[in-house]
């Protein structure tokens, strides 16, 4: 979370398959860019808004901190809760100009739980429950809600240098081709930046795309290198 009127910059990059080969530089030839912003108006929310070339998708969130976890050496909550809600919006061209989508069809949502727990001064642990609803699917035998479980970890390897985790695992029947998510990666402080370097097998950056449209397997080298940079103003207050 961010805190009362700081502002984020995010930069993300997410290139193609390495398995691809030399021909298309592992990968290196494809990339998927999204720009965002986020702003916490207040120390407990957070409001964000991107875009993505991946389906050339707009994208907004809120999140709602719930509970923020006591300090080691007082009684209170043991984990801090936080509530994410996203929503998406496609606008690529409908492949058939005689048929074009309606414009609900285009929208897909996402409601996260997220419980995190500092365990000590280098491990954080973090459990999200998650919803994903598209309101338009591939088939009628294909439900339009998808239910997962998301675990993710950070490591503070030194104080500028961190090893992060997320993996979500599909409770509901997963659908045929589609494969559950896996990334690690590195962070890397600079004091004015933050570069996050990672390895995934999701081509999408946003929860709508990677939740329920990841199609890669790590098994057979379907994984994606990907880098994003973050900066942070601070509008109330010093500037940095």
């Amino acid at each position: 979370m961010l805190y009362e009127g700081e502002l984020e910059m995010i930069i993300g990059h997410r290139f193609g398959r390495l398995n691809a080969g030399g021909y298309e530089l592992f990968g290196l030839d494809q990339a998927n860019i999204r720009l965002g912003l986020d702003y916490a108006p207040r120390n407990w929310i957070m409001l964000g808004a991107g875009r993505s070339s991946l389906g050339k998708e707009f994208d907004a969130y809120t999140k709602v901190r719930l509970l923020r976890q006591s300090a080691s050496n007082t009684k209170g909550w043991p984990l801090s809760a936080t509530y994410l809600g996203t929503i998406a919006y496609n606008t690529l061209r409908a492949s058939d100009p005689d048929r074009p989508l309606a414009w609900q069809n285009r929208l897909a949502f996402t409601h996260q739980l997220l419980l995190a727990r500092k365990v000590n001064d280098r491990l954080s642990l973090q459990t999200m429950p998650t919803v994903a609803h598209y309101n338009l699917v591939d088939s009628i035998n294909t439900s339009n809600d998808k239910l997962l479980l998301g675990l993710g970890g950070k490591y503070q390897l030194t104080k500028n240098l961190a090893l992060t985790a997320e993996y979500y695992y599909s409770i509901t029947s997963p659908q045929e081709g589609i494969t559950n998510p896996l990334s690690i990666g590195i962070d890397l402080n600079t004091g004015s930046h933050v570069f996050q370097l990672h390895f995934t097998n999701a081509a999408g950056m946003i929860e709508k795309q990677f939740l329920g449209e990841t199609t890669g397997n790590w098994l057979d080298g379907d994984i994606h290198f990907g880098f994003n940079i973050v900066r942070t103003f601070k509008l109330k207050g010093r500037r940095y």
